[in-house]
């Protein structure tokens, strides 16, 4: 009877809406909603602390490399700008539903991370990025061999990894004006099944949502193919000024990502990308949560 009653519904809403064609409404139209303009203000008199999940997983194999940790983080200013202070306080890694013991973590745990980054929230580089390799020669047992670490961690290549990261997140979203269905784009690169793959990523405006951390502006994701002669402007313009690279083939992604309205707080993303790569597909999945926003006077206690 429901499915009736929607049909009759709909049969009727034709004539009604042609007798009513000729009368004016006396509602006027919606006006639209005015265009958003984010601001990079992020909370200097909090803590922000962030559950990171990442999963690494190859063709229908039932079980997938896994690495879990936490992050605190704080942001202070500077002679305008912002540093951003990061110390991961939890870290492990999981194979096959097995927690594995691993350098990495010590390292990770003991190294602190700082990064310099514009008033408008634009990336500008490491703070003494070579504490990282000061952290690997702390902990690494005599006699080890840490040649592999050290060149992962290496001041170059981590502030080159550090800077793509942050552009793929946060890149080109303060500062200027957002309306629903306005997109933007970043270049990413991610080492999956002994290759980097490099994929474009679109990020398009949605609108806001509340959510415990208060109204957040909400981006949905997706990977792009290598661009044609009819792709926008902005997708070429993003490509050269990461250098051109060519976009790896057989690539796919989703994803959405939330942050604070107000001030930033990156509340939430997720981040699924597949690979096919020889045959072979790999996913690699991301799932960040802020967890809490606490006042740095809580941290002293």
């Amino acid at each position: 009877m429901r499915t009736l009653s929607s049909f009759l519904l709909l049969l009727l809403a034709g004539p009604v809406t042609a007798c009513h064609r000729d009368i004016p409404s006396l509602n006027p139209p919606p006006a639209a909603a005015p265009p958003l303009r984010p601001l990079f203000l992020p909370p200097d008199d909090s803590l922000l602390t962030e559950t990171v999940r990442t999963s690494l997983r190859h063709g229908s194999a039932p079980d997938a490399r896994e690495a879990e940790m936490t992050t605190v983080s704080s942001f202070s200013a500077e002679q305008d700008s912002w540093v951003l202070t990061q110390r991961v306080t939890r870290s492990r890694y999981l194979q096959e539903g097995q927690s594995v013991e691993s350098l990495v973590d010590t390292v990770l745990q003991r190294a602190v991370l700082r990064l310099r980054l514009a008033a408008d929230g634009t990336y500008v580089r490491l703070v003494e990025p070579e504490a990282v390799l000061a952290a690997i020669r702390e902990v690494a047992p005599r006699g080890l061999d840490v040649t592999p670490l050290e060149r992962f961690f290496a001041p170059d290549a981590l502030e080159a990894r550090t800077r793509m990261e942050w552009e793929v997140k946060y890149g080109g979203i303060y500062g200027r004006a957002w309306v629903p269905g306005q997109r933007g784009y970043a270049v990413g690169t991610l080492p999956v099944g002994g290759r980097e793959v490099t994929y474009l990523l679109e990020r398009t405006f949605s609108g806001t949502r509340l959510t415990e951390q208060g109204d957040a502006l909400v981006f949905s994701l997706r990977c792009l193919a290598q661009p044609g002669e009819a792709s926008p402007q902005a997708v070429h313009d993003t490509l050269r000024l990461a250098g051109d690279p060519p976009v790896t083939p057989g690539v796919e992604c989703d994803g959405e990502q939330l942050l604070g309205k107000g001030r930033f707080l990156p509340v939430r993303r997720g981040f699924t990308l597949r690979a096919s790569l020889d045959g072979e597909t790999w996913t690699w999945a991301t799932q960040s949560t802020l967890e809490s926003v606490r006042a740095l006077e809580e941290e002293q206690r």
